[in-house]
């Protein structure tokens, strides 16, 4: 039997194994360029950064059962520590913005930017720090104009749209000179245009939704009109833009259209308006455009500057766009170079009569108020399932429907009467607040306040002549009140507390509930849907450091709150209630202490 020799394995000539080594080092290599450029230019990186952020800050969890106990311990008072610092550093995380998650998510209709709001088990038991370098913002209304650069270091909108007007560093300072990408001379200029056809002074309008808003100069120049703009972006390329608007302290939300209809009520809006917000209104049958439909309140009015109006190559989009407001019967108010501007009609008896498009109006049993986890309807909502006369020009001038019970309180048992003594209840309440509890609302060092649990909004109605706005929140297994906070001329969405809220971090000066325990209850069960803790952690977050919240409840869980706070770097004091209200009630007031990571952890 013959022997094989083996060559010695450095002198050893095989060339089909040095080709194939040749080809493997060279296909590592064009991978890692080709890693390289999808990092660097597709969202892919901001991705797979979130993506880590998320496996780190899901790491501090550990199991359900380790999680649960940490939070048994945390709300019996017994946890010695305060709740650790998300351990990614993570700074502007938002629990149900998060890339990680949506990515993976389909891509039709913008679904994976939508809401994605992680399970209870996994969310994180821990604190949301503030940037290295952070201030307490800069007061209203200077901070309309400009905000502090290190509370936000992100100068990407900056760089990308400086030349526009949306923003420019100045030292120390982000400034808003106040422009936009339709209007780069200024929002005030703009304005001053849309006042021409539009009765944006005068009080007929109160209301408005801006879509795309950007940093929101838009909604911000409108406040010197009593027109109080509600404005909102999703979480983009641009990350950051709905955080600059509310450190700027004009009303926004992060919020996408996408599959869903918005979190708002029929008829809310007074205005509603785009300037090149990129939304295809006529896409899948129209339906962003019966979104939009659903929520402008009839005789009220739809501006929108940019493509496709008027626009290079769009001819066929500005086409169907005019086709559909033909189709639902919107008067034609102008067409002014690159800018539209329609007018609802009152009443549905047009689509009836005019169906070019094949559109149809919603069956009976759709409730065009009912807006929380609803999917887009391919269908015209009906005005007339909406009670009592609503039109702009029928409800009060503001601010005489702020005090008037709109024909929507009658949706309660005895509601206009329920309507007056929630009136005169804030009344008295609001001034105990400021004159008894010395609480700082009033004053320049609140401008962003929420109402966790808001009703018929009486707690914001009784702060309109203060230098703040109001963010009322209706919970969307109570009553559906939304709609009277609307006619009132304040603005809200509906939320379930169970879930995060869709805004960045740090974004609100005060945050105010009553009954907050009646938030996390099931009504029927009387269990509770989720912790405590979580709902307090998450008030956290959307607090911003020195900022005050108040809550009413019950002295058994006002105590219980009590002994949360100082695990979560609250300082906290418990108060008797108002001397005229009835009832058990308690108030707690805390102050969410400033505190930031370390330089060297960025």
């Amino acid at each position: 039997m013959g022997h094989i020799t083996l060559t010695s394995p450095k002198t050893r000539s095989n060339p089909s194994r040095k080709w194939q080594l040749l080809d493997f080092v060279s296909l590592i290599f064009f991978g890692i360029v080709i890693l390289f450029f999808l990092l660097i230019f597709t969202p892919l990186g901001d991705s797979l950064a979130a993506s880590g952020n998320q496996a780190l800050i899901k790491s501090n969890l550990a199991d359900p059962k380790q999680r649960g106990g940490l939070i048994a311990l945390i709300e019996s008072g017994k946890y010695a520590k305060v709740v650790e610092v998300c351990v990614n550093g993570d700074v502007d995380y938002m629990p149900c913005e998060d890339p990680a998650r949506n990515s993976v998510l389909s891509r039709e209709m913008n679904f994976y930017r939508e809401r994605q709001c992680p399970g209870v088990d996994e969310r994180a038991v821990c604190l949301v720090p503030a940037p290295s370098g952070y201030r307490v913002p800069i007061q209203w209304p200077e901070s309309l104009h400009k905000i502090w650069h290190e509370n936000m270091p992100y100068n990407k909108i900056a760089d990308r749209k400086g030349h526009q007007g949306w923003m420019k560093r100045d030292g120390p300072y982000f400034i808003f000179p106040g422009g936009g990408t339709m209007f780069p001379d200024g929002a005030t200029q703009y304005i001053a245009k849309l006042k021409q056809y539009i009765p944006i002074s005068g009080g007929a309008l109160r209301t408005a939704l801006d879509m795309g808003c950007g940093v929101a100069s838009f909604g911000g120049h409108l406040l010197d009109e009593n027109i109080l703009t509600l404005s909102f972006a999703p979480r983009d390329s641009h990350k950051s833009q709905i955080q600059f608007a509310l450190e700027r302290g004009i009303p926004a939300f992060v919020l996408m259209l996408g599959t869903r209809r918005l979190p708002f009520p029929a008829a809310s809006f007074d205005l509603m308006h785009c300037s090149r917000c990129l939304i295809p209104f006529t896409a899948y049958n129209a339906t962003y455009f019966m979104e939009v439909d659903r929520l402008l309140r009839p005789g009220g009015y739809l501006a929108i500057s940019g493509p496709p109006v008027q626009w290079a190559k769009q001819d066929k989009e500005w086409a169907d766009l005019q086709a559909v407001a033909r189709a639902l019967c919107y008067e034609l108010i102008v067409v002014d170079g690159n800018t539209v501007i329609w007018k609802k009609p009152v009443g549905d008896a047009c689509l009836q009569n005019q169906n070019e498009l094949g559109l149809e109006l919603c069956d009976d049993s759709d409730d065009p108020s009912s807006a929380w986890y609803v999917k887009l309807k391919k269908c015209v909502s009906q005005t007339s399932a909406i009670k009592g006369d609503i039109a702009v020009g029928a409800i009060p001038k503001w601010p005489q429907r702020l005090k008037q019970a709109p024909s929507r309180a009658t949706l309660i048992k005895n509601g206009n009467d329920v309507f007056e003594a929630d009136t005169r209840r804030w009344e008295r309440r609001i001034s105990y607040y400021k004159n008894s509890l010395h609480l700082k609302l009033g004053t320049s060092a609140v401008r962003n306040v929420m109402d966790m649990n808001a009703f018929f909004g009486g707690f914001a109605a009784s702060l309109t002549s203060d230098p703040l706005w109001v963010m009322n929140v209706v919970a969307d297994r109570k009553p559906s009140t939304l709609g009277v906070i609307y006619d009132r001329g304040l603005i809200g969405v509906y939320h379930d507390w169970c879930e995060p809220f869709s805004s960045y971090p740090r974004t609100y000066d005060f945050i105010h509930v009553s009954a907050l325990e009646s938030l996390i209850k099931d009504p029927v069960t009387g269990k509770n849907r989720c912790n405590l803790v979580d709902v307090l952690i998450e008030m956290d977050r959307l607090l911003r450091p020195e900022g005050t919240v108040v809550v009413r409840d019950s002295p058994e869980f006002i105590a219980k709150i009590d002994r949360i706070t100082s695990s979560i770097r609250w300082k906290s004091t418990v108060h008797d209630k108002e001397p005229e209200s009835q009832g058990r009630e308690r108030i707690l007031v805390a102050t969410k202490t400033l505190w930031t990571l370390p330089s060297s952890s960025h």
